[in-house]
């Protein structure tokens, strides 16, 4: 089962060991594009302030996201799965799970970002901020110039098994899962049940904790059927409509009444 991810707005800091090193990152075939990314990202922010807050769409009281955008380079790193945070990350609560779904969230976890393209929750990044839908002067729009590297690798990396979606819109247009691969693909839209409407807390909340008791369960859905299944047996209410055509993704829609 491979769970695609969206980052989060707000990260932690940085850690204080050893700087980034991109060549160290999982799926390596995509180094060449985010050193692109991470070369303008850094060049951008190291000189007008004003100008990197604009392009990268910051208010005046994140000023001091350029200045963290300028040192990337040296700042210290740490696992992916510590930096996002959030509302999705803190239901997920990765810290807290058993060794044995820690383990299962390393292999099967994949945040997409604005900076790094992909990354596996045990990649130690700097805290950064970037989102998909920043157009850099030098790489252009961020969500196209990830389509082609994606493309090469994601098919590969989707291996054989379940595509769990459960990215928002910005994130997914930089990959969308075509053919053999997306007919495993199941995409879930949470839902408040009373006036079945996505209510942006409740989707994000849910969302963390459908994958937190997948990982806790040690369950391993083989396809999209299968996990409608299995999210019923971890008690959730799930609608799921398969696709009218071969090729195409599976929708579900889990309803909530409230997120505690």
């Amino acid at each position: 089962m491979l769970v695609l991810l969206p980052p989060s707005e707000g990260k932690a800091a940085s850690g204080r060991g050893a700087p980034l090193k991109t060549g160290s990152l999982s799926l390596p075939g995509l180094t060449a594009a985010r050193e692109a990314v991470l070369g303008e990202l850094v060049g951008l922010c190291a000189g007008d302030e004003e100008k990197a807050r604009e392009v990268l769409g910051l208010s005046e009281g994140l000023r001091g996201e350029v200045a963290k955008n300028a040192e990337l380079l040296t700042a210290g790193a740490r696992p992916a799965g510590e930096i996002y945070t959030g509302v999705l990350y803190d239901a997920l609560d990765l810290a807290s799970l058993d060794a044995a779904a820690k383990r299962r969230a390393a292999r099967s976890l994949l945040v997409f970002s604005g900076l790094w393209g992909a990354v596996r929750v045990t990649d130690r990044i700097p805290s950064y901020r970037c989102s998909m839908g920043v157009k850099l002067p030098g790489v252009g729009a961020l969500g196209t110039h990830w389509r082609a590297p994606m493309a090469e690798v994601l098919p590969e990396t989707a291996g054989s098994g379940l595509v769990l979606d459960l990215r928002s819109a910005a994130y997914a247009a930089a990959w969308k899962p075509k053919g053999e691969v997306a007919s495993r693909t199941a995409t879930v839209r949470v839902l408040h049940a009373p006036t079945r409407k996505v209510v942006s807390h409740f989707n994000k909340a849910t969302k963390g904790r459908i994958v937190r008791s997948l990982l806790a369960s040690g369950t391993s859905p083989e396809g999209p059927a299968e996990l409608v299944d299995a999210l019923r047996a971890l008690g959730y209410v799930v609608e799921a409509e398969a696709p009218a055509k071969a090729g195409k993704p599976w929708s579900l829609d889990v309803l909530v009444d409230e997120v505690h």
